[in-house]
């Protein structure tokens, strides 16, 4: 696992952790100007509570679907701030999320909201992801890139952009990420496969995730290869790099590379 804030003396927003049978990836996000007004806690508190209460949840032994657990850790950390906090502000905080679970034979994954998670096998890697809100913000990002930063023009793109995505987050025809509503967990992209199949996973922020979404510098089975080689630290040295050269604001980037998947120890039966 390797995680790097946005810029030095800045709080971290991504949470990453594992045990030997799951591994969590958390995006936190929210931290918008105001939003100490209407919640005490931040971004990186709310991803750190969310993966800690996901990490406690996914026990070897246990059947529950992973959007159901997903479901539970967000009521969990609701309950935490409901009495402290506006959580019905659009500004309070919120996350996506990343999951991978082995158990009995299988690989299963959940993706909510912009963070990526990519499954290793022979051929070409399966890419699972959530397009709803980047599709969204695509036209904006692209004014935001034509117009001059600072400028009228900038500053009225970016209201216009925050506004549209605040109204249409965790709402029907919207996109969704992990926030109040526990509900919000069985509209995440999710799926299974066969632990045989696969050689490894990988899951990312999307301040990681955009060495190939948005600087195009490698695809994912190149992405695989420098993880094998070289490490997570690796792609976000090269993402830091890119954003220099390219004069865009860093992000906080985050990976968690799962090897040795078929090798999860599998839970003690009865009596032993």
């Amino acid at each position: 696992m390797a995680s790097a804030a946005a810029r030095a003396g800045r709080g971290n927003e991504d949470f990453v952790g594992a045990v030997p049978t799951a591994a969590v990836l958390v995006d936190g996000a929210g931290g918008v100007s105001g939003s100490e007004l209407v919640c005490r806690h931040g971004p990186a508190w709310y991803a750190r509570r969310l993966g800690v209460e996901l990490l406690g949840l996914l026990s070897p032994d246990g059947d529950r679907p992973v959007p159901a657990l997903l479901a539970e850790a967000i009521e969990r950390v609701t309950d935490a701030h409901r009495g402290t906090c506006d959580l019905a502000d659009p500004r309070s905080p919120w996350a996506t999320v990343a999951i991978l679970r082995v158990r009995d034979g299988r690989a299963d994954y959940l993706v909510l909201g912009d963070s990526v998670l990519v499954l290793d096998r022979a051929g070409a890697p399966i890419v699972v992801s959530d397009p709803r809100e980047v599709a969204m913000a695509r036209p904006y990002r692209s004014a935001l890139d034509a117009a001059a930063e600072g400028s009228a023009e900038y500053e009225q793109v970016r209201r216009d952009g925050i506004a549209v995505l605040r109204a249409n987050r965790n709402q029907p025809g919207g996109y969704w990420v992990a926030k109040d509503d526990p509900r919000a967990a069985a509209e995440a992209v999710v799926g299974s496969r066969p632990v045989s199949e696969l050689t490894g996973a990988v899951l990312l922020s999307n301040g990681a995730s955009r060495i190939v979404d948005r600087f195009q510098l490698a695809d994912w089975p190149e992405v695989l290869a420098i993880l094998a080689s070289s490490g997570p630290a690796a792609i976000i040295r090269r993402v830091r790099q890119a954003e220099a050269r390219q004069a865009v604001a860093a992000d906080d980037a985050t990976l968690a590379h799962c090897t040795d998947l078929a090798e999860s120890p599998s839970p003690i039966p009865d009596g032993r």
